[in-house]
């Protein structure tokens, strides 16, 4: 297991597997997601971190970036999608899944190349600010995002997760600015449900 030496430690996969809490084998349907997890032109580019947003809200600046807030992934074992306590939101881990669909399979540094990982954890992200959205009353309701736990399915001798896990930082970076800027750990794993490349869980701060 790699953690990312960039961040903090957080809560990684128990010994039994990879399930923290997250996407269930079964999958669900995560409907509306504009990007295609495979195709790196078909997303917009990925910025810095803490750019300049110049007062714009997350919802709008998630217009600009020509993406749309998919559909939560319904529930479909003993969790749910995310949890508010306090003023802070915790989310189930949340696979690539387009309409429904896991993008792609496979391990990465085999079968999925580390930019194609990088394109699929940005996929994890917009399904993790979904499911924070629908328990926080919406994402302009999100404040900052505190917390990103990463997950990478990886080959023997991968140790390139925490430039995969930038795909997901990336994007919260242009979507909230400063306030997108986080605590991170980036961990490798054997295998993960769906034999999903990535998998990723946030806890965001709400009004």
């Amino acid at each position: 297991m790699t953690a990312d030496v960039g961040g903090p430690g957080g809560g990684g996969p128990d010994a039994g597997g990879p399930d923290v809490g997250g996407a269930d084998a079964g999958g669900a349907d995560v409907g509306g997601a504009d990007v295609e997890a495979t195709d790196s032109a078909e997303l917009p580019v990925a910025g810095v971190a803490g750019a300049e947003l110049g007062g714009t809200g997350p919802t709008a600046r998630l217009t600009e970036l020509g993406l749309t807030l998919p559909s939560v992934v319904p529930p479909v074992a003993a969790y749910v999608p995310a949890v508010r306590t306090g003023n802070y939101v915790y989310t189930s881990g949340q696979l690539p899944m387009i309409a429904g669909q896991l993008a792609q399979t496979g391990k990465v540094g085999a079968e999925v190349t580390p930019e194609e990982a990088k394109n699929l954890a940005r996929v994890c992200g917009l399904n993790a600010l979904a499911a924070a959205a629908s328990v926080a009353g919406g994402l302009d309701a999100v404040r900052r995002v505190v917390k990103v736990v990463g997950f990478v399915a990886s080959s023997p001798g991968f140790t390139g997760q925490p430039q995969v896990v930038n795909g997901a930082s990336e994007l919260f970076g242009e979507v909230f600015g400063e306030a997108g800027v986080h605590a991170r750990s980036a961990v490798g794993v054997a295998v993960l449900p769906l034999d999903a490349p990535v998998e990723i869980e946030i806890v965001v701060e709400v009004a």
